[in-house]
């Protein structure tokens, strides 16, 4: 077993939310996506929310970029921001399969959940440095990748599904693990020589997002 003293800092924060992130996968929204059972009204409603959270995601890069204190970082950012890009180019397809027209999404309003969300991901952003977005940021974008790849475990036909197969195949892709990968070192290496109580802050952040995580998929499940 690995001892605590050798844990990177993403290991403390995984650990630290084992709970949550094991009901992402057992979420009904999520299992419907697995089953490819959803009711799709609610991936409609999920995919209008999931369009206005990842504008101000962009934003929380965006302010990561500005705050960042060396080239590499700043590379982080900047491709972060394009892998972003290309998230949209998958809700576009399922914007068109789902008729939603450029009229709704520019009347959508978030929902509460979505809101406070947002709100608190970008007051980190604006109030902390780069390792504290990253912490912030991880938590979405890492956590798809795994709810994926749990469903592509229990069910390798998933990814075969008319509909939700191509949401699958994004999150579950080589190509989107890699680019997680690269804000887990990016993570670890900066976290390196925090102090205990940092490293406890970083824990709260995460949490929190885990948190909002949560909710953002019995937001969706509920339509509110």
């Amino acid at each position: 077993m690995t001892s605590i003293t050798s844990q990177t800092t993403t290991d403390k924060l995984i650990e630290a939310t084992r709970e949550i992130w094991k009901a992402y996968n057992d979420h009904p929204f999520v299992t419907g996506i697995g089953e490819g059972s959803l009711d799709r009204e609610k991936f409609r409603y999920y995919i209008m929310q999931d369009f206005w959270y990842l504008k101000d995601y962009t934003k929380v890069f965006a302010i990561g970029l500005a705050k960042a204190t060396n080239v590499d970082n700043i590379n982080l950012f900047a491709q972060s921001i394009a892998g972003i890009s290309a998230e949209l180019n998958v809700h576009n397809g399922f914007m068109a399969q789902l008729d939603i027209t450029e009229e709704e999404l520019d009347t959508i309003q978030p929902s509460l959940d979505n809101l406070s969300y947002t709100s608190y991901m970008l007051r980190v952003a604006y109030e902390e440095t780069e390792v504290e977005i990253l912490a912030a940021i991880l938590s979405c974008a890492y956590s798809y990748e795994m709810i994926a790849k749990e469903i592509m475990r229990h069910n390798p036909d998933a990814i075969h599904d008319d509909f939700y197969g191509s949401w699958i195949q994004a999150y579950g892709s080589d190509t989107y693990a890699a680019s997680n990968q690269t804000l887990i070192e990016s993570l670890n290496r900066l976290s390196q020589h925090y102090t205990d109580a940092q490293i406890d802050h970083l824990v709260a952040i995460f949490t929190a997002c885990s948190r909002y995580e949560l909710a953002f998929w019995e937001m969706s499940w509920q339509m509110q």
